[in-house]
């Protein structure tokens, strides 16, 4: 600060000169005698004291000054000094951290391609997990499907055995139990009753009419058997609602004579079917059960 305020004591000094110079054209004891004579006649002696003071008091504080200016600029350069070596510092901490930071960024690129790469494994494995649930959910119906038809099949199963059991109609029947007995011969012709019944599924046949009532409409296999001895010949019809249909005939003059015969009838639900001896026939029976009549349904008609 001391050298600044000398440089602008000395500065002004040399303005001051210059300016007269240019101004009026004086030399130096011009300038010196203008003075003194300017001076002498406002404040001779002041001037003169307070010149003199001022030109000691400028080279003193000039020359207390420029001990100063070296030592600030030493502590200037020390300072500059020390500021580059910060700088430096600075410089190389900034380029580390550029490092670092491109180093971040590889890393954050790579996480990035992580990412991607995850996000499409994740997005394949949802698209192969909704075609296992869209195949799962099929198969589920098929199994479904499958067992309602197992199903409607069983309960088809279970209605057709049961109308198979109202369909199953057949019987058979001889006409003694044990006993041996002639039967005829009559005036007249007479139903046969054959009262050893041996199978009478569904019940259509009676043993006590010898009569059987059809429960269903449909196809009846019918079959009659007779048995008699010589010289009367044997001889038995199968009636359907009062008509004859076939009979059964055998005669010869002695020894055992037997004949059989069989028909397929259509018959409504109410039909009746019974076989009947002829006037003037006889036929024998025992326990062999020669005699027989028997009839199933073949099927059913709608």
């Amino acid at each position: 600060m001391k050298a600044l305020v000398c440089i602008l004591l000395l500065l002004e000094t040399f303005v001051f000169v210059v300016q007269q110079q240019v101004d009026g054209g004086l030399n130096e004891n011009e300038i010196s005698q203008q003075i003194s004579s300017e001076d002498g006649r406002q404040n001779p002696p002041q001037t003169d004291t307070l010149r003199a003071e001022a030109s000691t008091d400028s080279q003193q504080y000039c020359n207390l000054g420029i001990p100063d200016i070296h030592a600030a600029l030493r502590e200037l350069t020390a300072t500059v000094t020390e500021q580059k070596a910060n700088i430096r510092e600075l410089t190389a901490t900034v380029t580390e951290q550029k490092e670092r930071n491109r180093e971040l960024t590889a890393t954050v690129t790579e996480q990035k391609e992580n990412i991607r790469e995850l996000t499409a494994t994740v997005t394949e494995q949802k698209e192969k997990n909704r075609a296992l649930e869209t195949q799962q959910t099929f198969i589920l119906e098929e199994m479904n499907k499958k067992s309602d038809e197992i199903s409607n099949l069983t309960l088809s199963q279970v209605e057709l055995r049961k109308e198979n059991r109202d369909r199953e109609i057949a019987f058979s029947a001889a006409l003694t139990q044990s006993s041996s007995e002639h039967i005829g011969p009559f005036t007249t012709e007479i139903t046969l009753t054959y009262r050893n019944v041996f199978t009478n599924i569904g019940n259509a046949y009676n043993p006590i009419t010898g009569v059987f009532t059809a429960p269903l409409k449909g196809a009846y296999m019918f079959r009659v058997s007779v048995y008699g001895n010589g010289p009367t010949g044997a001889t038995a019809a199968i009636f359907k609602n009062g008509d004859r249909v076939v009979i059964a005939h055998e005669y010869q003059a002695q020894n055992s004579l037997n004949s059989s015969n069989g028909v397929v009838l259509i018959l409504e639900v109410g039909d009746v079917v019974y076989v009947r001896l002829w006037s003037g026939r006889r036929i024998y029976d025992d326990q062999n059960n020669h005699n027989s009549f028997s009839g199933y349904l073949l099927f059913p008609l709608r």
